[in-house]
């Protein structure tokens, strides 16, 4: 079997995040320290570490043939890769911000100023679309502290808290666009290794089908087991089990993480009673 070469941020959260998913997928790599690149003992994938902002190209060229890194450096990179899946992490906001004492009305501030960023191609794309006027200072790292040593009038930078931009003074007035992590692979695979990448897809939606949903199991009495059915359907429909008291069931079920706290009151006033909330390791639909 092939093996698929896959490039991951060399370090930092999202670096994190991915070897994470990698483990809850059930896979193993062989070196603890990461230098360059790391292997699977039982799954055919090699782990390229490199910066985040050169994984497009790498992938594009083909040393790497998937890669996991923010929706961002995507858009900023431009390189002729595929988008293959979101997977929901390592989310933040690309972001608009201007001196924290500065009168802000709408985004016409920013005509015949000087915005600082990281990212001038997605910055270029949003000005031209709105019809502004504004001066692009391309930089790398510590954005945030352009306008305090007068580089620039504003900043257009990523944002997940907003933290950091307060400590420099600033305070965010347009978001642009939101960002999470992606994988995405080069669009010339090999059969060979589009198969391995399809059993990674597989494992990858299992592990993102349980983070979303729970298993749920409660007591009820009978004459509300086709109301609770409806409040939780679960993936086909839910598993009853007759109680040893008379009159009462186990019923057992999956729920989404997102709908629970709606349905627990709805459940209550069915008379359900013990409710116990498990995590689901993974769940193949």
């Amino acid at each position: 079997m092939s093996t698929l070469k896959m490039a991951v941020q060399k370090s930092g959260r999202l670096s994190e995040k991915s070897l994470q998913l990698l483990r809850e997928c059930g896979i193993r790599l062989s070196n603890g320290e990461r230098t360059l690149k790391a292997t699977s003992p039982n799954f055919p994938v090699e782990i390229l570490f490199l910066r985040d902002d050169d994984i497009p190209q790498y992938v594009e060229q083909g040393v790497a043939d998937v890669g996991i890194l923010g929706e961002n450096e995507v858009w900023e990179k431009a390189k002729a890769v595929t988008t293959i899946k979101k997977l929901g992490f390592a989310n933040c906001r690309l972001s608009l911000a201007i001196p924290k004492d500065a009168v802000y009305t709408d985004i016409t501030w920013f005509n015949g100023k000087k915005i600082a960023t990281s990212y001038p191609v997605i910055l270029q794309k949003f000005l031209t679309q709105n019809n502004l006027d504004a001066e692009i200072e391309p930089i790398s790292g510590s954005v945030e502290i352009a306008p305090g040593i007068g580089l620039a009038d504003a900043i257009f930078d990523i944002v997940s808290t907003g933290s950091t931009l307060l400590m420099n003074g600033l305070k965010e007035v347009q978001t642009v666009t939101e960002s999470e992590a992606v994988l995405i692979a080069n669009p010339s695979l090999t059969p060979e290794k589009q198969d391995v990448l399809n059993q990674l897809l597989f494992r990858i939606q299992a592990v993102k089908n349980a983070a979303e949903n729970k298993y749920i199991l409660l007591n009820a009495p009978n004459t509300s087991l086709e109301q609770i059915a409806q409040v939780l359907p679960g993936m086909k429909s839910p598993t009853v089990l007759p109680l040893k008291e008379p009159g009462w069931s186990s019923i057992h079920s999956v729920i989404r993480e997102d709908e629970f706290w709606d349905n627990i009151g709805r459940l209550k006033a069915l008379g359900a009673e013990g409710i116990l909330v498990v995590n689901v390791e993974k769940m193949i639909l």
